[in-house]
């Protein structure tokens, strides 16, 4: 196995490790919240005090990538991930879990960014496209998570002794990739005053980087309404059962992980921008018929479009910032991820506040405006330039 196939195993294995850990978190949280003992109002809170922590390590772990590379700081992300879930996995009151969602939300911020980052290196080192493989595995984390998780509280298995488990497992991965992250040449960073023009057209936030993190921000948006309304509209809207409400949000995440696996493939062949504004359309699309749909099934089929139409999008905004300057590969990626994470979990709030004053079908409107925004003016913002420093070749 070469070098750089090593690499992209081992960045993929760390994309199923965020995965993974967060899905534990998620589907743990009544346990969490019963052994805490807060009600739903606080968790709402201590969510978005999770949602903060993130946010700033997603720019402090951006930071440290330009600086010292994006291999050691996805390393040591990857360990302290796993080990930070134990804070919550251990919390007895409220105080204890504010404190371990905080350091789990700044070990979530830091391993995102820096395992994207490494991605783009290994990307621009393959000369084409294969981020959309390394977002597809995310989703295997979290569906795997979801099973695991799920099984483990069925037989009883103690939510520690799990945490401890998910602890070392983050540790020997982090050990075992040593060997294999790709270290990339540092760039140096030249200060726009010094520099040549091009360094101060991209040292800080250029129209193209803040273009990208709205974009991410309207998509992440969408996404985060699926989470946490689909199985909600499909209960209250159109009556289904609780189990077959459950659909909708499997319908949609299982074709976002099914999309993003044959993402890179599409990408190479149609380019960036068409492939995101083709995506972003279906996806407004696909929510559109789930608002629309008069039967449990067409809505199960809008969702799961929903899903399908998304799953690439955001990869290819990160990618994107990325290679828009090597030297502030991180800084640029933390920026488009942090205003996504924004989005994510500024969605499900937004709709919660519409339906107070309209239908919850008549909410889900907002984000699919939202998607076909980012369809019209994604193109304008992805450089056909980065497209074709990346050809397929064989690799």
């Amino acid at each position: 196995m070469t070098a750089l196939r090593r690499a992209r195993v081992a960045t993929s294995a760390f994309f199923v490790l965020n995965g993974f850990t967060i899905g534990v978190w998620v589907v743990n949280i009544p346990t969490i919240q019963d052994r805490a003992g807060i009600d739903t109002v606080l968790l709402g809170w201590l969510l978005l005090l999770m949602g903060a922590s993130a946010f700033v390590g997603m720019q402090l772990g951006g930071r440290l990538a330009d600086a010292i590379g994006s291999a050691p700081v996805e390393l040591a992300g990857g360990a302290v991930m796993g080990v930070m879930i134990l804070g919550p996995a251990l919390a007895r009151d409220p105080y204890q879990l504010a404190a371990g969602l905080v350091l789990l939300g700044l070990a979530n911020g830091i391993l995102d960014v820096s395992m994207n980052t490494q991605a783009v290196e290994v990307e621009r080192a393959y000369e084409r496209h294969v981020m959309g493989t390394f977002h597809a595995f995310y989703s295997v984390g979290g569906l795997l998570a979801a099973v695991v998780g799920g099984l483990a509280i069925r037989v009883g298995v103690p939510l520690p002794a799990t945490a401890a488990v998910l602890a070392g497992t983050g540790l020997l991965l982090s050990v075992a990739a040593r060997s294999s992250v790709w270290r990339a040449p540092r760039t140096p960073v030249v200060p726009a005053a010094q520099g040549t023009e091009t360094a101060k057209r991209t040292s800080g936030w250029t129209v193209q980087v803040a273009g990208l993190a709205a974009l991410a921000f309207a998509l992440f948006l969408a996404e985060g309404v699926a989470g946490d309304w689909s199985a909600v509209h499909l209960h209250d809207v159109l009556d289904a059962d609780k189990s077959t409400a459950a659909w909708a949000f499997g319908a949609f995440s299982l074709m976002m992980t099914i999309g993003r696996l044959l993402t890179d493939r599409v990408v190479t062949r149609v380019g960036r921008a068409t492939f995101v504004r083709t995506g972003a359309l279906l996806a407004g699309a696909g929510l559109a018929t789930a608002a629309l749909a008069p039967s449990v099934p067409l809505a199960v089929v809008g969702w799961a479009v929903f899903g399908i139409g998304l799953s690439g999008c955001v990869p290819q905004f990160l990618s994107a910032a990325g290679h828009l300057d090597p030297a502030r590969s991180g800084t640029n990626v933390a920026r488009v991820a942090g205003f996504g994470y924004v989005g994510l979990l500024a969605g499900p709030a937004l709709i919660g506040v519409l339906t107070a004053v309209m239908p919850l079908t008549a909410a889900f409107w907002f984000p699919v405006a939202g998607c076909v925004a980012a369809g019209l003016v994604a193109p304008l913002l992805l450089r056909p330039a980065v497209d074709a420093r990346q050809a397929d070749v064989p690799g």
